[in-house]
């Protein structure tokens, strides 16, 4: 009788886990080029779904930061007005960004605070237009917008008096 290794014995315990070929041990080490393929198509497909919804939602975000900002100095027009007797700056719009910033003294001669801490300024770095005349209600207020091109409040403007 011929004497078989332990790991060959069919009597010895650990017989059935040691019977594995080399060939399936060296067989898979890594992805085959298939299989990564695959995994960059799925990828591509997903991203073509999800990036214009992402685009589409970034400027959407931009425009409403922009009416937050027109919001803000809309406010401190007001607080100005209160603080001038119900009138609103009129003067130009370098001069009311200016004023907002920088009001001076009141009519005693004590400083004044602040209406802004800063000029503000639209989602796009540009700064905000302003006018106002006797005959409006409040002062217009406009962005040049996304294409930063300054359209009296038209086109792709964002501003204070229509509801875009």
């Amino acid at each position: 009788m011929t004497h078989l290794p332990a790991s060959m014995n069919p009597s010895h315990k650990n017989a059935g886990s040691r019977l594995v070929s080399n060939r399936a041990i060296t067989r898979r080490s890594g992805f085959t080029l298939v299989e990564v393929l695959l995994v960059l198509a799925i990828l591509g497909v997903i991203a073509a779904m999800v990036l214009p919804n992402l685009i589409g939602s970034q400027k959407a975000a931009l425009i409403k930061s922009t009416r937050v900002s027109i919001g803000v100095m809309e406010n401190a027009c007001k607080q100005y007005a209160v603080d001038h007797d119900g009138e609103y700056p009129q003067v130009a719009r370098e001069e009311v960004l200016n004023l907002l910033v920088n009001p001076g003294q009141d009519s005693s001669g004590k400083p004044t605070s602040a209406y802004l801490e800063k000029q503000p300024k639209d989602s796009w770095g540009q700064p905000l237009y302003y006018e106002y005349s006797n005959a409006s209600i409040k002062p217009k207020i406009w962005s040049s917008g996304p294409n930063k091109q300054n359209e009296e409040g038209a086109g792709d403007d964002v501003n204070n008096w229509a509801e875009n």
